[in-house]
């Protein structure tokens, strides 16, 4: 799936931040990221929070799934 220029953003920024050491784990006060693949994992991360939601309204209801008769064991 294609990102939106906001998502972009957000990992370029993010993987900006690795670059200069700037990049922690959890908050500001964790430790410095060293490892390319770990920046590149909290960037997929804050760029899918990033991702705009879908309107609940727009999309079309689902189908449900027909009722299974329960067994006839006992009888």
């Amino acid at each position: 799936m294609k990102e939106t220029k906001k998502q972009q953003a957000k990992v370029g920024k993010v993987m900006h931040e690795w670059k200069t050491g700037m990049l922690h784990t959890g908050s500001k006060s964790g430790p410095v990221v060293k490892s390319r693949k770990q920046a590149i994992a909290i960037a997929m991360s804050e760029a899918k929070m990033a991702k705009p939601k879908a309107n609940k309204n727009m999309t079309a209801p689902k189908a449900k799934p027909a009722k299974k008769m329960g067994s006839m064991r006992g009888y």
